[in-house]
């Protein structure tokens, strides 16, 4: 069993270690490369509040960047993610290097090329587009430097796919805007990268971008065209995942045609977008393998193609198949839809793939560490070979009695 930490979670905390060890842990994931977050430290000695940009927290090897127009910008203090790590290492744990990929705001800020521009040509800073070559270099080179960390048993990829209209950042006006399929279509890029892509699939780019775009302000109630309309997402666009965000009228995205028709497309996009996605796939896990051939690799993600974000929608099946990862981590967090989620990636996953439940361990994120028990019990059932917890750096001394027990009793 395995929790996520922060590395400053532990480094400069003498006590740290001892303590997650004292939960009855096996192992920790550990961040290595990380996005802009503030966080609690519970028990740290010098802080209880830590705000973090986006960097890694490990030193970088200065030749790996040297000629790379994307570069990660190091942490200060840097080296924390080896100090922690040889603590909890020295604790008897082993340490999954956990990297967050594709969201990056200082990047994707300082080279808008790099991001994600949805259907008004709008940039996502936050969120670099996986069609961009310089973005997967990025990326690919990303991994494979917190793979090679000699402190780093394994290796989990967060956001390596598609990001999106999805961003949780400071003082957000966007949550509310939208329902899951409008989501969707806010997170389509239309960056010139992508739209190459969607050119060399048959499909007429600026025909896609205006069909997005004239469908988010029918459904939405948005643009000056659109006075009076309902914007009633649950009439007008298919939420679900077959529907893949189809708009009225539109043929089923499994349909063959022979050329680029209105109809086909969310067909066309989800098709294209996936085989993106597949490629920075492959491109990552290789660079991985190269790297550090020994170390298993798992990919958090979600077996909803449309899904963006840290947990980027991949078909189990070529996420766990040849030249995918060793296995999945699934945001397990909503206890209600946790086992059907479990159970639809184990049945379209390989044999002995490995699949890891994430349970949301802490109280003030929402979780309910009193049923972690329940909760477990039930994403094993499902199919889980393995359990997350998230998170023991930000759980107080009720959530960390409810993971000891947790780890005493299963």
């Amino acid at each position: 069993m395995s929790a996520n930490l922060y590395p400053w979670d532990v480094d400069g905390d003498p006590a740290a270690a001892s303590r997650i060890a004292g939960l009855g842990l096996s192992q920790v994931t550990l961040a290595a490369a990380y996005h802009a977050v503030r966080a609690v430290t519970p028990f740290h000695p010098r802080h209880r509040i830590v705000t973090m940009d986006a960097a890694v927290h490990y030193r970088p090897e200065e030749a790996r960047w040297r000629d790379s127009p994307l570069r990660p910008a190091e942490a200060d203090p840097p080296g924390s993610f080896e100090r922690a790590a040889a603590r909890l290492r020295a604790e008897g744990l082993r340490v999954s290097a956990w990297a967050v990929l594709s969201h990056n705001a200082p990047l994707g800020t300082a080279i808008p090329s790099c991001s994600v521009q949805n259907a008004y040509g709008d940039s996502y800073p936050w969120a670099l587009c996986i069609a961009s070559a310089a973005t997967r270099d990025y990326l690919a080179a990303l991994a494979a430097e917190v793979a090679s960390l000699d402190d780093a048993d394994e290796i989990e990829l967060e956001a390596c796919g598609w990001y999106g209209i999805d961003h949780a950042s400071a003082h957000d006006k966007t949550s509310g805007a939208a329902g899951p399929a409008a989501r969707w279509l806010l997170s389509l890029c239309f960056c010139p990268a992508c739209g190459d892509a969607y050119a060399q699939a048959g499909a007429d780019p600026v025909q896609l971008r205006a069909l997005v775009r004239s469908a988010l302000d029918r459904v939405l109630g948005w643009g000056s065209d659109t006075a009076g309309t309902t914007g009633a997402l649950s009439g007008d666009v298919d939420p679900s995942p077959r529907g893949a965000g189809r708009l009225p009228g539109d043929a089923d995205p499994s349909s063959r045609g022979s050329g680029p028709l209105p109809g086909e497309a969310a067909g066309v996009l989800l098709r294209v977008r996936a085989a993106l996605a597949e490629r920075l796939l492959r491109e990552v896990i290789a660079a991985v393998r190269g790297a550090a051939p020994s170390k298993p690799v798992l990919v958090h993600s979600d077996p909803d193609p449309r899904a963006t974000g840290a947990n980027p929608g991949y078909d189990p099946a070529v996420l766990l198949g040849q030249g995918g990862g060793d296995g999945i981590v699934l945001a397990c967090w909503d206890p209600a839809s946790a086992g059907p989620l479990v159970a639809r990636t184990a049945a379209a996953a390989p044999p002995g793939a490995r699949i890891a439940a994430s349970l949301l361990a802490v109280s003030g994120l929402g979780g309910r560490p009193g049923t972690l028990g329940e909760q477990a019990d039930a994403v094993r059932r499902a199919g889980a070979t393995e359990l997350r917890l998230y998170h023991a750096g930000l759980a107080s001394a009720s959530d960390l009695a409810a993971i000891r027990l947790l780890c005493a009793t299963r």
